[in-house]
């Protein structure tokens, strides 16, 4: 997936892949929703993420809502912090973010 965002383009392809959520519901099912974490060359952290008519990923097609994808620039550390806690994705966040990780 390819999207330009603010003059920034951003694409999985060219990206490398941190880690993975999906939250075990099939394809045809409203709420179901897949994201992947990527960061671009530059260090720019991204989710390449696409989910049902029930997901922040739906779309408005006439009257209705269906299933969408699209992507989106986490621009700050606390952004990460957050996909990362709320995905139980944090191993990613101490492999590739342990700057952003304090010891309680």
């Amino acid at each position: 997936m390819k999207q330009s965002i603010n003059g920034k383009m951003y694409n999985t392809k060219t990206a490398k892949k941190l880690a993975h959520y999906w939250n075990g519901l099939g394809a045809g099912d409203f709420n179901n929703l897949s994201e992947d974490l990527y960061q671009t060359r530059k260090g720019t952290v991204f989710i390449s993420g696409k989910g049902g008519a029930r997901t922040g990923y739906a779309e408005s097609v006439g009257n209705m809502f269906c299933g969408g994808e699209r992507i989106r620039p986490l621009l700050t550390n606390e952004a990460i912090i957050e996909w990362c806690e709320r995905t139980g994705n944090d191993q990613a966040l101490e492999e590739h973010f342990p700057e952003l990780i304090e010891e309680a």
